[in-house]
């Protein structure tokens, strides 16, 4: 009991760990983007996204090096559910409801949902090869240059100048700024091995796979960082960089995130229980990525059908498991 208790501690020790240290890393990329010209969207479906997708990321490379794939995959995949039923739904009671673009929704939501085949295709043989490891962390060169392409503009509204003037006032802390960044991405990685130990731990004491603890718990702290910036995005009235990172995100995790640790240290993983969570969760970002073209908005009845798409994975766990 105590050594359950114990791996519990260290597990939200090392979630919180990876969260605030994850921000570091976010805070100033939207700051060096916008003074490059970089539209809203992009900014949040590039940077952002991947700022607070460094945790799912320091748990595949660290997992993976450990012998532990399975972890690796239940974040990845566990958390872009999360991120786009459970954190999209929250945002709207916290943050407010707002609008999206249906032509910027179709172009990433469409990357979204073929980066999620990608992944069933493969994660269904339980087997990631590092040649499929380096197709879906190539993949997401890919869709980053289809949404840049199609999506792509200057700031509607903001002074590139403007913005380059404000960044050059920070630099006299240059030195600082990069210290603080480094130290994130060690707090990062620290927090993520802490949080792979007690998953390890927690599986063996309640012979629970490690698959459905990363997926079910797990994916929901290192979801916490696009919760805490999408937040911060909407209240300061930036949506296309909320919506961008989100989605975003769930790019990410379906393509870097899950392929760069296999890409070093290839593992197996449970492909008996990937493949059905895989398929709910392309299910479940379809019907999302469907509300947000149809509606153009995000607002609270969108927010808890996304909420309840979320809750209805639990019944995986007593059909299948």
């Amino acid at each position: 009991m105590f050594d359950i208790i114990l791996s519990i501690s260290i597990l939200i020790a090392g979630i919180l760990l990876m969260v605030v240290s994850s921000d570091k890393a976010v805070e100033h990329s939207i700051l060096v983007a916008s003074a490059m010209g970089m539209s809203p969207l992009m900014i949040g479906v590039l940077l952002v996204s991947l700022g607070t997708d460094l945790p799912e990321i320091a748990n595949s490379i660290i997992s993976c090096a450990l012998g532990h794939g399975s972890i690796n995959a239940g974040d990845s995949i566990g958390s872009v559910l999360t991120q786009l039923t459970l954190v999209l739904g929250i945002l709207p009671f916290f943050g407010g409801a707002f609008k999206v673009k249906r032509d910027e929704i179709i172009v990433i939501g469409a990357c979204e949902v073929l980066a999620l085949l990608l992944v069933f295709s493969i994660v269904e043989k339980g087997n990631i090869s590092r040649i499929n490891a380096l197709f879906l962390v190539g993949s997401w060169a890919l869709y980053m240059l289809i949404t840049k392409v199609i999506t792509g503009k200057n700031l509607g509204g903001e002074d590139p100048a403007r913005l380059r003037a404000e960044l050059a006032d920070k630099r006299a802390g240059e030195a600082y700024s990069m210290a603080i960044a480094v130290l994130g991405f060690i707090g990062v990685a620290f927090g993520a091995y802490a949080v792979i130990q007690s998953v390890i731990t927690l599986s063996t004491n309640l012979k629970v796979p490690e698959y459905l603890i990363s997926f079910f718990m797990v994916s929901i702290g290192t979801s916490l960082p696009e919760l805490a910036v999408d937040l911060t995005a909407l209240r300061k009235g930036e949506c296309e960089i909320a919506i961008g990172d989100i989605i975003g995100s769930c790019i990410v995790d379906a393509s870097f995130s899950i392929g760069i640790g296999q890409v070093f240290f290839p593992q197996r993983i449970s492909g008996e229980l990937a493949s059905p969570t895989t398929f709910y969760t392309l299910l479940a970002s379809v019907i999302v990525i469907l509300t947000l073209a149809v509606r153009e908005k995000v607002d609270k009845k969108a927010g808890a059908l996304f909420i309840l798409l979320y809750l209805l994975s639990y019944i995986l766990l007593f059909i299948k498991f």
